[in-house]
């Protein structure tokens, strides 16, 4: 269908195209509704968005809810789960259209799930996929400037995350939650949505806490909770679950069980361990602010940082942003290719190293991808325990995305695995 459609737009003028798609998608979407009986009525279902934090949040919630005995579904952008059953998610977006979503929760009522967590995005809002959702709960995790190109401006894209939660004005569900993440200024406008009962949460709630290379730990209504993932950002994503369950009557120790239940999320500040003796870590940073807080939560360890060129194409003020970010931060930097697109790699790593042409630190520019891993190995293992690489901008992607659709498959955390095996067994 795809194929299709870009046969198509070679046809037909763009203003036409762009008219008739917006139609196109939303008549998609309610075909799908159809077809599938609008199952959202029949299992609970949780929507969560945000700029960051969806994926692991939603984890999370997962974790909490199969600790409550809860069978569940979920779809985010790693994977989609219904019971046992799990697939990597290979579409490179986290709502796939053509009826996806509704057959998705379709077969999690077929298969007696009781409850459903969703990631919802502004680019699956932007083309209705959201539509048809009826939800019982929805999660706001934070805001912050990405997609701007598509979507026109922060303004537009703000509007596609605001939409999402008109959802929980149905009339098939009662006793509506909305939870917002107190400390973002955007929840304001979120919770001005309609909702039975509407919570926040702040980082105060947690408080003391402590969040460092061995984890997490935090206090949540008197319960201590501990967790294995890394970041004080973690924090943010543990209490937005852990209001939810809460709020939902779930008992604090078996909240407690399901966060420290939660080893990893794959791709989210994801340790890869192969006999090496430094940290080397794959996350999925690809926001200006996301990628700052990945290397703060590294805060004693030399950084030798992997640093992609965010997408071809698409929202191209990051590139000198992130690159200072890395220059700011980390002991060497690698810029490396990610997911061109259409758009020429060696012009975007320049893009990047230009804002940081300045610096005196180490600055390689290698394009293969896995050379550019093997080399951050390399350089570590020169500078020893106290250093950790840091790979960002792809996590769980399963392919480089690059000119004329074609898709390599990839993977950074088994490419990275296998490069220091190379190094190690040298």
């Amino acid at each position: 269908m795809q194929n299709i459609l870009n046969i198509i737009k070679k046809f037909i003028p763009r203003k036409i195209f762009s008219f008739f798609q917006p139609i196109y998608h939303y008549l998609m979407i309610l075909v799908g509704a159809i077809i599938y009986r609008f199952p959202s009525k029949n299992i609970y279902v949780v929507g969560i968005t945000g700029t960051k934090g969806k994926s692991t949040t939603t984890e999370i919630m997962n974790s909490i809810f199969e600790a409550a005995g809860y069978k569940t579904a979920l779809s985010n952008t790693i994977r989609f789960k219904v019971g046992d059953e799990s697939k990597p998610n290979k579409y490179k977006m986290s709502m796939p259209g053509r009826f996806f979503m509704q057959k998705f929760i379709h077969q999690a009522v077929k298969d007696d799930c009781t409850h459903a967590i969703i990631e919802m995005t502004s680019e699956g809002s932007k083309q209705f996929r959201h539509k048809f959702i009826d939800l019982d709960a929805f999660i706001f995790t934070n805001l912050s400037p990405e997609h701007i190109e598509s979507h026109g401006s922060y303004e537009k894209y703000r509007e596609a995350k605001l939409s999402i939660a008109d959802n929980l004005s149905n009339k098939t569900k009662e006793n509506t939650i909305l939870v917002a993440n107190e400390d973002d200024i955007e929840s304001e406008l979120f919770l001005e949505k309609n909702a039975d009962k509407k919570i926040t949460y702040s980082l105060s709630d947690a408080k003391p806490f402590k969040a460092d290379n061995s984890g997490i730990e935090i206090r949540f209504n008197k319960t201590t909770f501990y967790s294995k993932l890394n970041g004080e950002f973690n924090i943010y994503n543990i209490l937005a679950a852990a209001t939810l369950a809460d709020e939902l009557g779930i008992p604090h120790e078996t909240i407690k069980k399901g966060i420290e239940n939660l080893d990893e999320v794959k791709g989210r500040v994801q340790k890869v361990n192969a006999g090496q003796e430094f940290d080397v870590i794959v996350d999925y940073a690809h926001t200006a602010d996301s990628l700052e807080k990945l290397y703060k939560a590294f805060p004693d360890k030399k950084k030798v940082c992997v640093l992609g060129n965010t997408g071809g194409g698409r929202d191209k003020w990051k590139r000198p942003e992130m690159a200072k970010i890395a220059d700011k931060y980390c002991e060497e930097i690698i810029l490396t290719n990610e997911d061109p697109y259409d758009e020429d790699p060696e012009k975007i790593i320049k893009e990047m190293s230009s804002a940081i042409s300045e610096s005196k630190k180490p600055i390689h520019e290698i394009m293969d991808r896995r050379i550019a891993i093997n080399t951050a190995i390399k350089r570590a293992s020169k500078i020893g325990k106290d250093s950790v690489v840091l790979i960002s901008g792809k996590g769980t992607d399963p392919y480089i995305m690059e000119a004329n659709n074609k898709k390599t498959p990839w993977s950074d955390f088994e490419v990275t695995k296998e490069e220091i095996n190379k190094i190690i067994k040298k």
